[in-house]
């Protein structure tokens, strides 16, 4: 069975800063969709 996460983060950065973001990865998504990022490629850490 495959496992989809569809999260509206709205400003990725400040939950990245927050550590939420790895609750997320630790759930081994197979897809993991993010919307309203509000972020550009180059203003997020690499492991994102």
């Amino acid at each position: 069975m495959k496992t989809i996460i569809s999260w509206n983060v709205n400003g990725l950065r400040a939950v990245h800063r927050k550590g939420n973001i790895a609750e997320v990865f630790h759930m081994k998504p197979d897809i993991l969709c993010l919307q309203e990022t509000k972020a550009l490629p180059e203003q997020l850490p690499d492991e994102l």
